[in-house]
């Protein structure tokens, strides 16, 4: 042993320059724990709800977090907040009613207003509007585990990653219970890209990440948070599966009985019995009923815009 109790050998713990504690191997002050979390949210709580300071800039990454928002006043200050590990936030904001704008800057996130012209489009002009190539993307309802975040630090503890984007694990919260099967977890999502080698589709709805090359896996999960209810939820289904009849209609596709009849039967199966979302009791059995009504939905509305067209030409209603 050392005159001063340590082992021969063993240097001193380093200190944090901004508070002149003693800072422990994963990065926090000794003697103190690591973040509480909100046990109703599953969620990292706000550093500054207990106290504790920001990560300072020389302990961010190089990283943008982007989010889109339309009246998300009740959860993008969270959102923000579990993702202080980067060095900037910007929301791209289409005409909120709400206090978003102002929470958002009260967060610490650069605000732009953009009017809303499909999902796609406009989360690639929240990228374009980045101060770094690396992105992180987030629904204002989303929260960044902690071991979500120890694993997007220690990605970049080497410099820069070498895969062009990263695929997370999203949780989803469905009648208060953080769903564990079928099609609730793990719904993996690439949310970590560099824009250089990635971009978002154009799809006006359920767009998705095009990378080139290869896309890893994190460990941690994303918190998809959300606390609408069942009728918000339900008329968010309505809403997107208008939007995709009217997608698969501009590309010519058509909606036989046996698509109409098929297509959710074969989702419920695959998401509640294969994927065993029967483990997440009443919860998620709605949660997959729901889904597959939505598919339902989408080739009814298609078949709709068929005979509509057909009507408007003469033509003889769509065939079986």
């Amino acid at each position: 042993m050392s005159p001063k109790g340590r082992p021969e050998g063993e240097s001193a713990p380093k200190r944090d320059s901004a508070e002149g504690s003693p800072v422990s191997p994963k990065g926090r002050p000794e003697g103190e724990s690591a973040p509480k979390r909100d046990s109703a949210e599953g969620s990292p709580v706000s550093p500054r709800a207990r106290g504790r300071r920001f990560p300072t800039m020389a302990e961010r990454i190089p990283l943008s977090l982007v989010v889109i928002t339309r009246d998300a006043a009740s959860d993008i200050a969270a959102c923000i907040a579990s993702a202080s590990f980067a060095v900037e936030a910007v929301v791209v904001d289409s005409g909120s009613g709400d206090d978003t704008v102002d929470v958002a800057r009260a967060a610490g996130a650069r605000v732009v207003r953009r009017e809303f012209t499909g999902f796609g489009a406009q989360k690639n002009y929240a990228v374009g509007e980045a101060g770094h190539d690396w992105v992180l993307c987030l629904d204002a309802d989303e929260r960044v585990s902690p071991e979500l975040a120890d694993a997007i630090r220690a990605l970049f503890a080497g410099g820069p990653p070498q895969a062009p984007a990263y695929s997370v694990a999203r949780r989803n919260r469905f009648l208060g219970r953080w769903l564990a099967h079928g099609e609730g977890y793990p719904d993996w999502n690439v949310r970590l890209f560099d824009r250089r080698r990635a971009r978002w589709t154009e799809d006006v709805v359920h767009e998705h990440v095009v990378a080139e090359g290869p896309v890893a896996r994190l460990d941690g999960d994303l918190m998809h948070a959300s606390a609408e209810s069942i009728e918000d939820y339900v008329a968010k289904q309505n809403r997107y599966t208008t939007l995709q009849a009217r997608a698969l209609h501009a590309r010519g596709e058509r909606a036989s009985f046996a698509r109409m009849a098929l297509s959710p039967l074969t989702r419920f199966l695959r998401f509640y019995v294969i994927k065993a979302g029967f483990l997440d009791g009443a919860a998620g059995f709605a949660h997959v009923a729901i889904g597959a009504f939505a598919s339902f939905l989408k080739y009814t509305k298609l078949r709709g815009l068929e005979a509509r067209r057909g009507s408007a030409n003469g033509d003889p209603p769509p065939r079986p």
